[in-house]
């Protein structure tokens, strides 16, 4: 009998520890901006209000042996658990091909979180300060750790995120008369630039702006109206571009 590679069930791990944490986040979307808990209380049924049991509740599987339904009342278990669980297991896999334990670990939890703010910002255009401001230490003691680029280039990298789009959103607002941005843009852009420092900022806010371009192009493909009034969520365009831009100077 052939032995297992260690590397396909390291990278099995990734696969799964993501899809376990995904099903949390999933819930934590949902019910989060509804004033819901997420610890409290069995998991049931967002419909129905039924309890889940263990054979309800198993990350992505549950969900295609379900056929997407609920058990008891039939009706349609929102996408969002499967899309959320899946994204969060292909963070977990391309962490730990990427970068060796320990380091693995903080790329996921990095990602991981930028997962659920990216999706807090799709869909409710908020970027709460209890996600957004907490990266920002916790970059800084990756950086004390030993991962990713040098302290001191995070500190002025949080430093000039913060302060760019709060000066573009300042003068927008003096030249437009109306909010460009969110207040909670340039918190994330802090918190990016802790974790990838100063020199990768710029291709974060192009990789955003690409990004932006594109969506753009989708919905005016969509018949959507694309017009100066639009609202796209920067900040879920710059989550995105950053956990690639942390894999490349963390490695």
């Amino acid at each position: 009998m052939s032995e297992v590679d260690p590397d396909l069930l390291y990278q099995a791990l990734g696969l799964v520890l993501g899809a376990v944490v995904g099903s949390f986040l999933a819930t934590l979307l949902i019910r989060w901006p509804r004033g819901k808990s997420v610890i409290t209380g069995r998991s049931r049924c967002d419909s129905c209000g039924a309890p889940l049991g263990p054979r309800d509740l198993v990350p992505l599987l549950s969900y295609a042996a379900l056929h997407g339904r609920c058990r008891r009342c039939g009706v349609a278990i929102d996408r969002r658990h499967f899309a959320t669980e899946l994204a969060a297991a292909l963070i977990g896999l391309i962490a730990l091909i990427a970068h060796p334990l320990p380091l693995a670990a903080v790329t996921l939890l990095l990602g991981l979180w930028l997962l659920l703010i990216a999706a807090l910002d799709v869909e409710h255009h908020w970027l709460p300060d209890r996600l957004t401001l907490p990266l920002i230490p916790l970059g800084l003691v990756a950086a004390w750790a030993g991962y990713g680029p040098p302290l001191d280039e995070r500190l002025i990298g949080a430093v000039l995120g913060w302060g760019a789009l709060f000066l573009i959103a300042a003068v927008y607002r003096r030249l437009r008369g109306r909010e460009g941005m969110g207040g909670g843009d340039p918190k994330l852009l802090a918190a990016l630039g802790a974790w990838v420092g100063a020199m990768q900022l710029p291709f974060v806010l192009l990789g955003a702006g690409l990004l932006g371009l594109a969506a753009a192009l989708l919905m005016r493909l969509r018949g959507e109206p694309v017009t100066g009034s639009s609202r796209l969520p920067l900040g879920a365009l710059m989550a995105v571009t950053a956990w690639p831009v942390w894999l490349i100077v963390a490695g």
